[in-house]
C-alpha cells in the first residue's frame, strides 16, 4: 500500500518535479547540451575571425580555407538551432513549468543569435548568443543543475 501511495504522490506532483526526457535518465544531459552550444558559438567566433583574415587574400589556398570556414560557421549555427529546437523546445521545456514563457523567450533569442551568426561575420552575434545561453541556464536549471554545469566546465 505504501508503494502505491508513493507512486500516486509522484504522479500528482509531476509538475513540480524536474522535467525528464523521453528515455531513461542518464542518456540525455541538459548541462552537456549547454556546453555543446557554448562550444558551437566559440567555433563560429573562430570561423568568423578566420573568414575575415582569409578574405583579404586571393590565392587559391586561402580561398579554399575561406570556403571551409564558411561551411564550418554554417554547420555550427545549424547545430545550435537543432539542439535548441529538437532537444530543449521539443523535449525539455514544458508548458506546465512556471518559468515557461521566460524559457521560451530565452531559447528564441538563442535561435536568433545562431541565425544571425549564419548571416554575418559580426562577433556581436556570438556575444549575444553566449549571453542568452547564460540567461537561459539561470532560468532553466535549479541549484543542483547549475552546480552540475559548473563542475562540467573546463
Amino acid at each position: 500500500m505504501k508503494k502505491y501511495l508513493i507512486l500516486l504522490t509522484i504522479l500528482f506532483a509531476s509538475d513540480i518535479i524536474y522535467p525528464h526526457c523521453q528515455v531513461p535518465c542518464g542518456i540525455y544531459d541538459d548541462a552537456m547540451r549547454i556546453i555543446m552550444i557554448q562550444e558551437d558559438f566559440k567555433t563560429i567566433k573562430k570561423a568568423m575571425k578566420e573568414i575575415n583574415t582569409l578574405s583579404k587574400n586571393t590565392d587559391g589556398q586561402s580561398q579554399n580555407q575561406l570556403n571551409r570556414w564558411v561551411v564550418t560557421k554554417e554547420e555550427h549555427s545549424t547545430k545550435i538551432q537543432r539542439v535548441v529546437s529538437d532537444y530543449f523546445l521539443t523535449q525539455r521545456v514544458k508548458d506546465t513549468n512556471r518559468r515557461y514563457e521566460d524559457q521560451l523567450k530565452s531559447l528564441h533569442q538563442i535561435l536568433v543569435s545562431a541565425m544571425k551568426s549564419k548571416q554575418s561575420v559580426n562577433v556581436k552575434n556570438i556575444e549575444n548568443g553566449l549571453k542568452h545561453i547564460q540567461d537561459f541556464t539561470e532560468i532553466y536549471f535549479d541549484e543542483h543543475g547549475l552546480d552540475h554545469l559548473r563542475k562540467m566546465k573546463p
